[in-house]
């Protein structure tokens, strides 16, 4: 347990930290809020619409795309180091992985998914 000495030391001093830095904006910031301070701005005219629009649903779909995509490359650097390391298997394991987001990515394709109309 001793060990974790210097994370629970480091966690508690970020907290102290984060607390104080927060606590002296509230002090020392100026608290005057006005009806032009508070608006929303919108390139200096006031605003068109509502700010909270609906979204295209595309838009979250190429946006979760992306973060799946972007974790297969993260787990491919990795993977691509130690290859001489972990022999057959680590690679028929990793083809496996790639196999099924190949998969994935062609069922997207043709259900339309990435067509953008």
């Amino acid at each position: 347990m001793i060990e974790y000495l210097a994370v629970l030391i480091y966690f508690l001093f970020s907290l102290a930290l984060a607390s104080l830095i927060i606590f002296l904006s509230f002090i020392f910031a100026p608290q005057k809020p006005d009806p032009e301070k508070i608006s929303a701005y919108e390139c200096g005219f006031d605003p068109f619409d509502d700010a909270r629009g609906k979204f295209d649903i595309r838009f979250y779909l190429v946006a979760i795309l992306f973060i799946i995509f972007d974790l297969e490359v993260t787990f491919l650097f990795p993977w691509a180091v130690t290859l001489g390391k972990i022999g057959f298997f680590g690679f028929w394991t990793m083809m496996a992985f790639l196999i099924i987001l190949t998969i994935g990515f062609i069922y997207e394709w043709k259900k339309g998914a990435l067509e953008w109309e």
